[in-house]
């Protein structure tokens, strides 16, 4: 008589892979998965319902916090929605400042999927490489906001401040650096914000090359994803994937092409689609999307060099004024007191407005009521969509690749538990 070996084990919620809170109850048979129930809710946020006591700036940093490797991307999204409620003209320059740091996030993002993905697998060596280069894109975040990961940069209207003119350098020799290694490290610090960006995007697809060297054609890498995880176009759409998990099935939907925002129709830049729709078809779109972020951003630094203006709306019943004139002027000082203390109210109504975040589709839908603070706040957030699809992507294959399709699935539990 044969030993029966079902099994139920929980993965998580303290598993290394699991990118965050999930506890997933495996149903096995032996080393097969035969069903896969993620439980959600032991990071419980609550962003939605803290949202309906805040003013609307004092909501703008919870949005970073949602998904804390997308950080602008969901203030933008955020942002566009108060715009559209107060049918509020955001600046060229503004627009483009956050269309370049949109596509830094996504390479930040991306960059770190692709690290923690491969460090899941058992490839070590990608993880560090790849956060290399996230020093030199969290030095830009710093740069333009004072903080490395929740910028809280982007506002209604615009932008907090413009790029600085001078990129903030290394200082000082220490145990650790002598003075030829400081001015080594300082080398491409010389010049402006745009200076450095520009430097950064010109080794950038070196960089993605020696990623490529490293994984793309990886006997064992290839092994772990090929056939794993597959979603075909129609169930994809089904299950309601985005972003990479949809177009890794073939489907070329992104909203910069589809419903283009900011002047992403000014820019060019082509989207990748995958074949198989399996986890090295998604590793493949997402190393493509770096390259073309590369592009994208290439040309937001070109148009910033050559076009100055106003980085924020002059409305000051949303936007405050700048403090030299607060300083002088009593209208200015009434503005920015009524700003700080009670914000703005938005006319009653709804909206909802989408950006095409690293991870798929992220939108925020508000509800005024005409006070200065949200009635409602739903968030759309695309990693919620794409836990419900790991049962189906995970049934019929062996314990060791859930890992590998949490991973190629890019969760991160601050948007799924809010």
């Amino acid at each position: 008589m044969s030993e029966i070996r079902n099994y139920t084990l929980n993965f998580g919620p303290q598993h290394p892979a699991a990118h965050g809170v999930l506890r997933l109850v495996l149903e096995m048979d032996g080393e097969i998965i035969e069903r896969a129930d993620p439980h959600i809710g032991l990071l419980h946020r609550a962003t939605e319902k803290l949202a309906e006591s805040k003013h609307y700036i004092q909501n703008l940093p919870y949005m970073d916090r949602l998904d804390y490797v997308s950080m602008m991307c969901n203030e933008h999204a955020y942002c566009m929605a108060i715009e559209k409620m107060l049918g509020l003209e955001v600046p060229l320059r503004a627009q483009y400042i956050r269309v370049m740091f949109d596509e830094i996030t996504r390479i930040l993002n991306h960059l770190m999927w692709l690290g923690a993905h491969a460090l899941d697998v058992g490839a070590m060596t990608v993880f560090l490489y790849a956060f290399r280069e996230r020093e030199d894109l969290m030095d830009c975040y710093e740069a333009v906001s004072g903080a490395r990961m929740h910028a809280a940069y982007y506002r209604p209207g615009g932008v907090y401040r413009d790029l600085p003119a001078k990129m903030p350098r290394f200082k000082g020799a220490s145990k650790w650096h002598d003075e030829s290694e400081i001015a080594a490290l300082n080398d491409n610090r010389q010049g402006s914000l745009l200076d450095f960006i520009e430097d950064f995007t010109n080794r950038f697809p070196g960089y993605i090359d020696e990623y490529e060297t490293l994984l793309t054609d990886n006997r064992i890498w290839k092994q772990r994803l090929v056939n794993i995880g597959i979603m075909t176009p129609e169930r994809a759409m089904q299950m309601g994937l985005t972003g990479p998990m949809l177009r890794g099935s073939g489907i070329a939907w992104d909203l910069r092409k589809k419903q283009p925002y900011e002047v992403y129709d000014k820019l060019d830049f082509d989207i990748p689609i995958g074949t198989n729709g399996d986890s090295y078809d998604r590793y493949l779109v997402r190393i493509e999307e770096m390259r073309q972020s590369n592009r994208i951003i290439k040309q937001c630094v070109a148009w910033l060099r050559s076009n100055s203006g106003a980085v924020i709306a002059t409305d000051h019943k949303v936007t405050p004024p700048a403090r030299t004139e607060m300083k002088k002027g009593m209208e200015s000082l009434i503005h920015h007191f009524k700003l700080a203390t009670e914000g703005f109210s938005l006319p009653e109504g709804e909206a909802y407005a989408a950006v095409e975040h690293p991870k798929g589709e992220f939108g925020i839908y508000l509800i005024s009521d005409g006070a200065n603070k949200p009635y409602r706040m739903k968030i759309r957030a695309p990693g919620f969509a794409h836990l419900a699809s790991l049962d189906e992507m995970v049934r019929g294959h062996m314990l060791a690749d859930v890992v590998a399709v949490i991973g190629t699935q890019d969760i991160v539990f601050g948007e799924i538990d809010r």
